[in-house]
Formats: C-alpha cells, structure tokens, sequence
C-alpha cells in the first residue's frame, strides 16, 4: 500500500469520525448482557448489527457461527468474516467482542448505561471501552482501507468477533480447539486493552489468567426461625465468613497451601522498565481506587501486585434475605463467588484443585461445602522482539507522536492463551482505553480522542503489515 493510500486511508477515517460515533452509539443501545438469560435476543441482535456492518464494507464470508453445544447450551453466537485475497502477504486475525457486563448499580450511573451520551470529550455507556467501542475501531479501520485501496486490503484479514468474554469465552475456546484451521493467521490484533496513561501509546505484553469459582454452604435442610432454632442450627452464611477469613491473611498474602509455588517473576528488564513509568501511587488510590489506603502483599510495588501477583477476591455473597426491613431467619444455603487472578506459571486446574482441597479441609462444623468452577483461562506473556511489534509501535509513533511504552494487564482476556496454545499465533495488544475509563463499573466511558486515534494506528499498522 503506497503512502498516499495511507493517507487516503486516514483522510477518511477523519471525515466521516462523525458517523462512525453515531454507528457506535447505535451498538451501544442494545443492551448485550452475556451473563443475564432474559439479554440473549440482545446479545443476537448485537451480533447480526456486527455482521450486517461487516458485510456493507466489503467484507466476505460473514457469517454468524452458533457455540450453543450439549456440553455448553445457551452460548452466544460468533461473529465471523474474511477478506483473502492479498496474495503473498500476511494474515490479520482482528479480535473483538460485543458483549458486555450488567450495569448495575444503576443509580450510580449520571446518564442511562444504554443511551450513549457525550460529555467532557468522551462517549458514556456500558460496553464504550470493553469491549464494542475498541472492537468498532476495527471495523472502521477496514472500512478505511477498503475506501481507500479500492475494495482492496493491504493484507489478508479474519475477523472473530464474540459474545461471551464476560462469561469466560467457552464457545470461542471450543471453536478455536475444533475449527482453528478457520483461524489461521499470521498474528492476532486484540484491542481490549487500556494505555498506561494518556497521550502515552501503550501495548500490554502480559496478561493475568483467571479461575472463578462459587463455594455453596449448606446448612438445615430449610430456612429457619433465628429465635426458634439460633444457637444450634449451622448459619452457611456464618460458615462463608470464616472459610473466606481464612483464604487470606491480614496482609493480602494468600493462604491456600502451595498457591505461589509456580508463580514466575518479572524479568529484572521489565522490573526497570515499569518503575520507569509515570506512575503517581497517591493520585492512583485516591483518584483510580478511591480508597483511604492501598492493600496487597507487602514487598512488592503496585504495579507488581496488580500485574504480576496473583490474586484472590470475593465478588458477591447471595442467599438468605436482603430485602427492606428485617426477617430473622437462618438461611438453609449461602453462597460465595470467589475468583483468583494467575501469573505465569501457574496454571489454572492447578491453582482450582489447590484451592477446593484447602476450602474443603476448613468447612464449618455442620455445613457441607460444594466448591465449582465456573470458568478459567489462562496468564499469558507474549514476545515483543517480532516485526508485529514493531509494526504496531511504528503505527502508533505515528499517530501519537512519541514511543510506545510496554505494560502488562491485570485483567484476563482468555482468548489470547487459546491463540497462542492452540494456534501457534501471536498476539499483538494494542488497547487505546485509560485508566479511569470506569470498565465493569458505573459510568463507563470511551475518551473519543483515543476512538480516532486507534482507528487510525490499526490503519497504519495493516498497512504497514501489507508492507
């Protein structure tokens, strides 16, 4: 692709910025909750607006491909297309998903969580940045490049494009197990991830893995009178407590037998490279967190316990009676949903047996505890020393004019293992959110600035793969 392609390519993704938010907001308004049953006709009809956009910029093959299995009933639909005709040169896997995390507490929320609304320079609403608003940059950047190549990619280019990477991506991994052969590539594009800070190009080159879990205690066979029963009957909500008491110590280290036996360290480089980085730890805690103090292991800076040290966290605690005013009752079950995040090398049916042969060894008296995974993927650190990073530092040196700096995430996007594992495909991560853009919380929001920005730095970085 010549320069003046490129910058063609770019000249359209400024004139019509306009429209492209607008499409935006029209994704946005539908309220594509993978984790609610009663969202699934949502969670389709933002699959079909994906695929329907698709196909009007020239992409071909597109086509919706269901993950609704015996072993996995209810999954959300894949998002497939392909444009294959540049002979000779490499093969972009462009990743993405559209759906997204509840909105709850609504109350919190200054404008409705799915009716996009702009202010101060950003576009408010769930799913801005995680994942649809990263995942339309790619759709606008082939939108771009087709415009300006003629109906023509400077590369070969798959698109997949998910419905359930908040509920832990199981359809995606059985389709890349079964069918990667469908997927094949030179290097994966994902877009869900954030930069360091702003006005500062980031690629996160490092990711956590996960396990989430749900410990159930069980009790009485029925709910119980406090006043008739107190003193003698199990509460499974007193039993959680002290099951979750005794997972991590007052410090924040975590207490299960053998958990950090294979964690891996930083590199000295990287340990350099990070404290290098413009990182205020006051203005995080008090403008990113919000709290009167920062916890964790001690020992270990911020950012090594955010990014390199695994975790554990209680998430929620459903059962027995919430509602207004007061009922006395001892519920017959509790539950816990409890996550741990992993580093590398730890491994996630490891850590889970650890864990659930810990929980059982401290169950209450009277209680019976079932511990269950839900769902799990895998740390990842991927290599920098490729021509896919350089392409994709050079894009942004373009856009942003200043180097790119490398991080790793503390969240988990398990797709990327899969590729690696299972495809043999690296991956180049490649994230234009910040870190006060409120992912998985009230008020949501997406800096517009940086909705440009990244459709113009995955122009330059197909074009420059083409080169």
């Amino acid at each position: 692709m010549t320069a003046n392609s490129v910058d063609a390519a770019v000249g359209f993704v400024r004139e019509n910025r306009a429209r492209f938010v607008e499409e935006l907001k029209a994704l946005l308004r539908i309220p594509s909750i993978s984790t609610l049953p009663e969202h699934a006709g949502d969670v389709r009809r933002a699959a079909e607006f994906v695929a329907a956009e698709l196909r009007c910029i020239g992409m071909e093959n597109v086509r919706l491909v269901e993950t609704s299995t015996a072993k996995h009933p209810g999954g959300h639909p894949l998002v497939y297309a392909d444009w294959l005709h540049a002979a000779g040169k490499p093969t972009v896997l462009c990743y993405g998903h559209y759906d997204v995390q509840p909105p709850d507490p609504l109350d919190e929320w200054k404008s409705l969580p799915f009716e996009p609304e702009e202010r101060d320079g950003n576009i408010y609403a769930r799913g801005a940045v995680d994942d649809k608003g990263q995942m339309w940059m790619h759709v606008k950047a082939l939108e771009a490049l087709m415009a300006a190549g003629g109906g023509k990619l400077p590369v070969n280019v798959r698109v997949i494009v998910e419905g359930e990477e908040e509920v832990g991506g199981e359809g995606i991994a059985a389709f890349v197990r079964e069918h990667g052969d469908q997927l094949k590539a030179d290097v994966a594009l994902v877009s869900d991830t954030e930069m360091f800070a702003p006005e500062l190009p980031t690629l996160c080159v490092g990711l956590r893995g996960m396990i989430y879990t749900e410990i159930e205690a069980r009790g009485a066979r029925t709910d119980l009178h406090s006043g008739m029963y107190g003193g003698a009957a199990p509460n499974p909500f007193v039993a959680l407590a002290e099951v979750i008491a005794k997972l991590k110590d007052a410090d924040g280290t975590i207490l299960i037998p053998g958990f950090y036996d294979n964690v891996k360290k930083p590199t000295d480089a990287e340990l350099k490279a990070w404290k290098a980085l413009p990182f205020d730890e006051e203005h995080y805690r008090e403008t990113e967190v919000g709290s009167v103090s920062l916890t964790g292991e001690p020992g270990y800076s911020v950012l090594e316990r955010t990014w390199a040290r695994p975790t554990l966290d209680v998430h929620g605690m459903p059962g027995g009676f919430t509602g207004a005013g007061a009922k006395t009752v001892i519920p017959a079950r509790a539950l816990a949903k409890v996550s741990m995040r992993l580093v590398p090398d730890m491994t996630p049916a490891e850590a889970f047996a650890k864990y659930k042969s810990y929980v059982e060894s401290i169950c209450p008296k009277g209680i019976v505890l079932e511990v269950r995974l839900i769902h799990s993927g895998d740390p990842i650190v991927v290599s920098t020393d490729n021509a896919y990073v350089r392409a994709a530092t050079g894009a942004m040196r373009e856009v942003f004019g200043t180097e790119t700096v490398f991080v790793r995430g503390g969240g988990s996007i398990p797709i990327v293992g899969d590729f690696e594992r299972e495809l043999k495909t690296p991956t180049v991560m490649m994230g234009f959110g910040l870190p006060d853009d409120n992912l998985h919380a009230p008020n949501e929001k997406f800096h517009l600035a940086n909705f440009y920005r990244g459709i113009e730095s995955i122009v330059r970085f197909l074009a420059s793969m083409g080169a």
